[in-house]
């Protein structure tokens, strides 16, 4: 994308453009209308394909070949559902359109691997990827502080049960409490660890997956070099 065009028509600049505005700015060649509704989609449209896909990668590939899709596809919106409604659209077909590619491959490298757990894996073989060694971290920082929450009589029972994996009649021999009285609190201790993650997990859920900072403009600028205004047929994909 190597010009800019003005904006079709002149707005208020205290009030942010709405979306069919800047779908109308990119209709005419708008570069920076393109950019802001990479902005705007990019956490909503990443989501959708990673609910789909198995990793952030392809998620992130999906999403970039989402824009080039919609944007060299203006023509076919008609405005009868928002924009952001008919872009999600492409956004899941597009991701349910890799997925189908990668099965029949999968489905080879099962079969190939076959005898895979008799390999012996050397160290560093098998890295975590930053990202999910991440998330696990939080998690495992979540349950903690959960499980340090509870009341002692309920954590203890709960620690030996879950973590060193003592049986109910085990547990009771070792702190002098009946089966009953174990089985009981380790029954308080889950439901009480469930509410308290549930109500943590809600205030967390809108961050989920998230999608923006510099990571969002890196994907803008790709798709931006892919894309080209022609004044006599929009939108033009540069890379076919």
């Amino acid at each position: 994308m190597t010009r800019t065009r003005a904006s079709v028509r002149p707005r208020d600049t205290l009030a942010p453009p709405s979306e069919a505005e800047l779908v109308a700015d990119a209709r005419a060649g708008h570069e920076p209308a393109v950019r802001e509704l990479i902005r705007r989609l990019n956490p909503r449209l990443f989501r959708v394909a990673r609910g789909i896909l198995a990793s952030d990668s392809e998620a992130e590939d999906v999403v970039q070949e989402t824009y080039v899709t919609a944007f060299t596809r203006l023509g076919d919106f008609k405005g009868r559902a928002r924009f952001s409604t008919w872009i999600t659209r492409i956004a899941m077909n597009c991701a349910r359109v890799r997925l189908r590619k990668a099965r029949p491959q999968e489905e080879y490298d099962t079969v190939q691997d076959r005898d895979a757990a008799d390999v012996l894996a050397f160290p560093g073989q098998h890295q975590e990827l930053p990202e999910a060694a991440l998330g696990r971290a939080q998690l495992r920082g979540l349950l903690e502080a959960a499980i340090a929450e509870l009341p002692s009589d309920l954590r203890l029972p709960f620690l030996l049960h879950e973590v060193d994996g003592l049986k109910i009649r085990e547990i009771a021999r070792d702190v002098g409490l009946k089966p009953i009285t174990v089985r009981t609190r380790l029954f308080r201790a889950r439901r009480r660890l469930r509410d308290r993650l549930n109500s943590r997990l809600e205030d967390g859920f809108t961050s989920a997956f998230p999608f923006d900072g510099a990571r969002c403009a890196r994907l803008a600028d790709r798709v931006s070099a892919r894309i080209r205004y022609a004044a006599d047929g929009g939108w033009i994909d540069t890379s076919g």
